[in-house]
């Protein structure tokens, strides 16, 4: 569980609780703010509860505890408790109402100071990156070329979260290393949430943690997975297209699907040598399906979110973005560890069990300007990265 202040009066609590208890019966909450230097002053109102999963819960579900005081809470700077009362109301045991007192947050001067910083300053990113939860055997090639292309789209301002549930094995680590350094790439323990079955290793979770821990550090927040890559049109920028879409506190991102394992005749003698984007330029142009979208927000103004897009927050979303953004989906590369070709085609267009598919280079035609942008920024010293 975590909590985050989010202004003078009002605080985020995220973590996880029964999906059977809130699916069939009516847990509550209440927030209490009390005083270290005056105890007696405490202050109560009722938390207003968010399940942002869509229902994917498993044993645990993810709840967002909204605590607004109707008075400045700790606004003196002097510290303070924030603390959780959560109560069954009769869920389990009819006969019985059990309410456990959770410590959720305990403020001190320092941390409120630095709240107060942050909040005033303005944000010190313009783009951030919450992460997915990572897991299994992971390519360190793929995390490779993912942050790299990445690093150089959002530029200097930019900043990277990344959760290890488990992926981040040693040669994992040497990719992120370097980046890392140069201040782009915060790595995030999370292997203590495996014990909790929850939704796909407790993505949801993850998630709005993330959201709320950086919630006035960048003015856009994106949501996607280390085996999607956006991109924008030539004479376009991230922060051109961005602009043009400030009066939305969120918006979609249109999905490219790509083949994850049909390249190019010409390019079989030296595959092995080219990059995953750069190779894998086989698009699949299905009609009629429905492809997830990814998503940004403006994170100020969003309560709990989710894994394609948030349904708690103010103001607009937009999904009419074809044309201005998109990402380019390589499902299942980033936990391949051997060489993604395993078809070789000499045509632009082809048929592969039912799935029609056409060439589309757009990635590829980018792949040497985001190599010589690595090398500037890092060196040489991931080039012999392994598969």
């Amino acid at each position: 569980m975590s909590a985050y202040r989010g202004g003078p009066n009002t605080f985020a609590v995220v973590g996880l609780s029964s999906k059977p208890l809130h699916l069939y019966a009516n847990p509550t909450y209440q927030c209490l703010w009390v005083p270290h230097h005056h105890p007696l002053n405490s202050l109560s109102t009722p938390g207003h509860k968010i399940l942002p999963d869509w229902g994917y819960g498993r044993v645990y579900t993810v709840v967002v505890v909204n605590c607004t005081f109707p008075t400045l809470a700790g606004a003196d700077g002097k510290g303070g408790q924030l603390l959780l009362r959560a109560a069954t109301n009769g869920g389990g045991d009819r006969t019985l109402n059990i309410t456990d007192t959770i410590l959720a947050l305990d403020e001190t001067p320092q941390d409120f100071a630095n709240f107060t910083a942050q909040f005033t300053s303005g944000p010190k990113y313009d783009y951030l990156y919450c992460g997915s939860s990572l897991y299994g055997n992971l390519s360190p090639q793929r995390v490779r070329e993912w942050l790299a292309y990445h690093v150089r789209l959002f530029g200097a301002r930019s900043h990277f979260v990344i959760h290890d549930a488990g992926g981040v094995h040693e040669g994992l680590m040497q990719v992120l290393r370097p980046w890392m350094e140069k201040g782009f790439v915060t790595l995030q323990d999370i292997r203590e949430q495996e014990r909790f079955d929850g939704y796909y290793h407790n993505q949801f979770l993850i998630v709005n943690d993330c959201l709320h821990r950086y919630r006035f550090a960048a003015k856009w927040m994106f949501f996607f997975d280390v085996d999607e890559f956006i991109f924008v049109p030539k004479k376009t920028t991230i922060k051109s297209v961005l602009d043009s879409l400030t009066e939305f506190t969120q918006f979609t991102i249109e999905q490219m699907t790509m083949s994850n394992k049909l390249c190019l005749s010409q390019d079989a003698p030296t595959a092995f040598r080219k990059w995953g984007f750069e190779k894998l330029v086989y698009k699949d142009v299905k009609r009629g399906i429905r492809r997830d979208r990814k998503y940004a927000v403006q994170p100020q103004s969003v309560f709990a979110t989710g894994v394609h897009m948030s349904q708690n927050m103010v103001g607009k979303t937009t999904h009419k973005t074809e044309g201005r953004i998109k990402y380019f989906h390589y499902h299942g590369t980033i936990a391949e560890r051997r060489e993604p070709c395993k078809q070789f085609l000499n045509s632009t267009e082809t048929t592969v069990d039912g799935t029609p598919y056409i060439v589309d280079t757009t990635m590829r035609d980018i792949a040497g300007a985001v190599k010589r942008f690595e090398l500037k920024m890092i060196g040489s010293r991931l080039q012999r990265t392994r598969q």
